[in-house]
């Protein structure tokens, strides 16, 4: 709405002190819907992302689980490898 607004005015400093926010704000979220049009603020803090854009999150994130998995298995190797002789490996 704020940005509607913004679009009918031209004084977009008068409008930020009516509205109790920042100029750059206002600016940064005309930027934001002019960029994205109808997928821009979704609601309750849920980025709407496209195919590749999920796509891409969701690589990263099993990357991110995969380094986890690998870091664990090198702490245990080293554990069970150490010189101390407590472990036979069979």
């Amino acid at each position: 709405m704020s940005v509607e607004l913004s679009n009918t005015r031209t004084d977009l400093i008068s409008l930020a002190k009516e509205l109790d926010i920042n100029v750059t704000l206002l600016y940064r979220w005309r930027k934001e819907f002019s960029n994205k049009q109808g997928s821009s603020f979704p609601g309750n803090g849920k980025v709407i992302l496209s195919a590749a854009e999920q796509e891409l999150a969701n690589l990263k994130k099993e990357l991110r689980e995969t380094q986890m998995e690998r870091d664990i298995l090198k702490k245990a190797i080293s554990i069970f490898s150490r010189s101390d002789n407590k472990y036979s490996g069979s």
